[in-house]
């Protein structure tokens, strides 16, 4: 007998739990986002200095897949609302180096302690052969989002060219 049935119906099944879980994912961003009066690219961007400690304008643009222009904005507005500073490169005038300021991160992130304990909780009753074959599929996932976009984004110059 074959599983071939199964195997099917088990891949549609985890590609509808996966589309689901993205979207609610979007829509829980949005709402810590208005909850904290930012816009989702402005949380991206703190989440992502958040991780990495400092970046230049540029590669926020890269990461929020943002114009430079409306990244110059962004960070803008984030430095007078006190979230993040930003200091031309000593080595590189024409940089800017953007920095979070600490005590308004962890602003950003209460609204997610809830979550992320239940996370925290979830994760630990799976068994670590499960947890490394979840690092492995959203490795994956990730190197897919990055590939799709730097299509998305070939595409929108080649017609910019046109």
């Amino acid at each position: 007998m074959s599983h071939e049935p199964d195997r099917a119906a088990a891949i549609a099944h985890l590609m509808r739990a996966g589309r689901e879980t993205s979207r609610l994912s979007t829509v829980f961003r949005y709402a810590v986002a208005e909850r904290l009066g930012l816009t989702v690219s402005d949380l991206e961007c703190l989440d992502h200095l958040a991780d990495v400690g400092s970046a230049t304008a540029g590669q926020i643009a890269e990461r929020t897949n943002l114009t430079t222009g409306a990244v110059t904005s962004m960070l803008r507005r984030l430095q007078q609302a006190g979230y993040v500073t930003a200091e031309r490169d000593p080595a590189d005038r024409r940089r800017v180096i953007v920095t979070p300021r600490p005590e308004r991160i962890a602003e950003i992130e209460r609204p997610y302690e809830r979550f992320a304990e239940r996370a925290r909780r979830l994760i630990e009753g799976y068994r670590v052969e499960e947890v490394r074959l979840l690092v492995r599929h959203y490795d994956r996932m990730q190197a897919m989002y990055l590939a799709e976009l730097d299509h998305l984004r070939a595409d929108d110059t080649a017609q910019r060219s046109a």
